[in-house]
């Protein structure tokens, strides 16, 4: 598969495994990821993860800021096949029509379920058991494209977003690489994708904060979805504290959103159908703490039944 030129095109963690199997199984001709960002007060320029590898095996990085505008480059080559992962930005027709043997996406949820830009916090989020890669030709719709090859793998109890990057980031290297010789000699026939589909958009601020009206559950869900980015919150006392860890117990409640139960190791909130007990969060303007030092550092009678936002 040496002879066979491949553009990739990615932009985070997720996508350099995926990046990295096809150096070292084909001619990587070109990387195409999002443009360097500014980043803290002297603004210092920060290369993505997928930059970063390409440019240690001194391979050519393309940064437009809109590829729909610009993609002049890419016409220059002589390409194969383009894989996608994780890149971020919506790819034109004009570019998916350009290698010889299609365009082909790595994508992070068993499609047509969550299509989008979210799908591993929104199956933890919604209390799926399992999730999994699809890999699919690309079109000019959202994650539309016909299926290639899925691969599915469970989601535990103990799993948060982070977990299930790392674990679906080498999944989906996995199994592009059992069907990259094929799609190569051309010979990979896609399904399309049935109507039955779920969206999984953009994590946004409002559905990172905690409601204390819904079950134990989703709560905790929600939490294991967010952590260890952007992390679910709450507000106490005026303040934002975000929420790492925590735990559920049913139990019969009047009231929602209460503190019910702290003491120098615990602090319950009421919900729905039970008490949350908080057990790794960060106060506005703190470093992440277990529970029981921020107890140890409050007037714990002062906190009792008051309401949670």
């Amino acid at each position: 598969m040496k002879d066979k030129n491949v553009v990739f095109m990615g932009t985070p963690d997720f996508a350099v495994p995926v990046l990295e199997m096809l150096i070292e199984k084909t001619n990587v001709v070109m990387v195409v990821t999002q443009p360097d960002k500014e980043v803290g007060r002297k603004k210092e320029l920060v290369y993505s993860p997928v930059k970063k590898v390409a440019m240690e095996h001194k391979i050519p990085v393309f940064q437009p800021t809109r590829i729909r505008k610009n993609y002049e480059e890419l016409k220059k080559l002589n390409i194969d096949l383009i894989v996608t992962c994780a890149y971020g930005q919506i790819i034109p027709k004009e570019v998916l029509d350009l290698p010889k043997k299609g365009c082909v996406n790595v994508h992070a949820s068993i499609l047509p379920k969550y299509r989008g830009s979210a799908p591993i916090q929104w199956a933890i989020m919604n209390g799926d058991k399992k999730t999994g890669v699809t890999i699919m030709y690309m079109d000019e719709g959202m994650d539309t494209g016909d299926i290639i090859k899925i691969a599915e793998i469970p989601i535990l109890d103990t799993d948060n977003v982070g977990t299930m990057h790392d674990k679906l980031s080498i999944l989906g290297r996995d199994t592009l690489e059992s069907v990259l010789n094929n799609l190569l000699n051309g010979i990979v026939i896609g399904i399309k994708q049935t109507d039955d589909y779920t969206l999984a958009p953009m994590i946004k601020r409002e559905d990172e904060h905690l409601n204390f009206k819904d079950t134990g559950q989703n709560i905790i869900n929600k939490i294991r979805a967010l952590n260890p980015w952007p992390l679910a919150n709450l507000i106490l006392n005026g303040k934002e504290i975000k929420v790492l860890n925590a735990e559920f117990k049913k139990a019969k409640t009047k009231n929602t959103g209460k503190i019910v139960e702290i003491d120098k190791h615990n602090l319950g909130i009421s919900c729905k159908d039970g008490i949350i007990y908080l057990k790794r969060i960060k106060p506005f303007g703190k470093k992440e703490m277990n529970i029981n030092s921020f107890v140890n550092g409050i007037n714990t009678s002062d906190y009792l039944n008051k309401v949670v936002d």
